[in-house]
């Protein structure tokens, strides 16, 4: 009995070390009210970096649980390797979640400035002549 004890402890010692717990980033901070446009551009790119670590970091958790996982099936204590908490995969989700609310104060913060474009005034003594027109009416038309 106290060899199962001892075996199941130190599992669930070494089953806490598996996986690192995720580090999630808050969707909104105090600091956004200031923010530039040049400030949300810059952290929207440090977000995609992050993301783009973070989904080779998922692969490679990926494949230490697949191995885990055979290797646990022919010695159990392998089985304490495997990564439940997704770290990566919640820190990214998190990061892309930041991202649509940045996106979203710079469509707020950032429009462009829309003109309106104007034709110039027309003349009332000019004439529209036709794409069929001779060109002694053409000329007439221009020196009016």
């Amino acid at each position: 009995m106290l060899k199962v004890a001892v075996g199941v402890s130190v599992a669930l010692t070494l089953s806490a070390c598996a996986g690192r717990a995720p580090d999630i980033s808050p969707l909104v901070l105090a600091s956004d009210k200031q923010m530039s446009c040049e400030a949300i551009e810059a952290e929207t790119r440090v977000n995609n970096a992050k993301i783009t670590d973070l989904s080779a970091e998922q692969g490679f958790k990926l494949g230490q649980n697949v191995v885990a996982g055979v290797a646990g099936m022919f010695v159990w204590p392998a089985w304490v390797g495997l990564d439940f908490q997704n770290a990566a995969g919640k820190e990214a989700e998190a990061l892309s979640q930041r991202n649509a609310y940045l996106l979203t104060l710079a469509r707020d913060r950032c429009r462009p400035k829309t003109q309106t474009a104007s034709l110039p005034d027309v003349p009332d003594t000019v004439v529209v002549q036709s794409a069929f027109a001779s060109n002694a009416d053409m000329q007439s038309a221009l020196s009016q």
